[in-house]
């Protein structure tokens, strides 16, 4: 598995939402290109990064902050939020972006993200974030009366790259994640699944390796427990290759 630190971009600063709420931010650094430097002499594989104003306002808010993260790292990024079509996708493909994150747009026309996968071979995810595991859109503002598995099922023969899931509930809670919806969903799609959402500690990073289920995973995100110490991401790494 790999160990996928997060950066959540919130007015070009790194934050920590407390369940996707814009007015409960924490800001751990204002300079995302100094945290991407950190995170690569951590050795780090892959870094997850969201552009939140994007999420609400539809459409790339945080550009100069991601452009910030990839000349400062050598590393793959991926990148969500307010990514809604495929202008947009081939502009940070091209810009440097390993791979998309396709949420809102996953629900909204699902035909786009097909047509991402086909024309962008390996370099899409899909970012499914869910409330009582019915898919949350617009920056988790909107949930709709679509199951998690049943979006997931949508995107099973598209080439997507994996699928993250993130329980909303959990997400900058620092309760724990929901292993156990991760791993299901995981063992009902044939796509690589990235659990996200409330790693708060080294012994959550060790149940999630321990659960049934659990080779079906491809990597595990976590945001604030890095920023605050409970996680030291090198460290995390090590687990979860041993």
């Amino acid at each position: 598995m790999i160990f996928l630190p997060a950066i959540d971009l919130k007015d070009g600063q790194c934050v920590r939402l407390l369940r996707g709420e814009m007015d409960k931010a924490t800001v751990f650094n204002d300079s995302p290109g100094d945290q991407a430097r950190q995170f690569k002499a951590a050795g780090m594989r892959w870094l997850h990064v969201v552009d939140l104003n994007g999420a609400f306002e539809g459409k790339p808010v945080n550009g100069a902050a991601v452009d910030e993260i990839l000349a400062n790292s050598d590393f793959p990024i991926e990148l969500g939020g307010g990514i809604r079509d495929m202008e947009t996708i081939d502009m940070w493909l091209d810009r440097g972006v390993r791979r998309v994150i396709l949420g809102t747009v996953a629900l909204r026309d699902p035909a786009l993200v097909k047509q991402a996968c086909k024309r962008h071979p390996g370099r899409v995810a899909v970012g499914i974030d869910a409330r009582d595991g019915f898919v949350a859109v617009e920056g988790w503002a909107e949930v709709s009366q679509i199951t998690a598995l049943d979006l997931a099922l949508k995107f099973e023969d598209a080439g997507v790259a994996a699928i993250i899931y993130t329980d909303i509930a959990r997400d900058g809670a620092m309760q724990g994640p929901n292993i156990e919806a991760t791993t299901a969903l995981a063992q009902a799609i044939s796509t690589p699944v990235i659990l996200s959402g409330g790693v708060s500690s080294m012994d959550d990073l060790r149940a999630v390796i321990a659960a049934p289920g659990a080779e079906r995973l491809e990597g595990v995100i976590s945001g604030r427990a890095v920023y605050d110490g409970r996680i030291d991401a090198a460290e995390a790494q090590q687990l979860l290759d041993a």
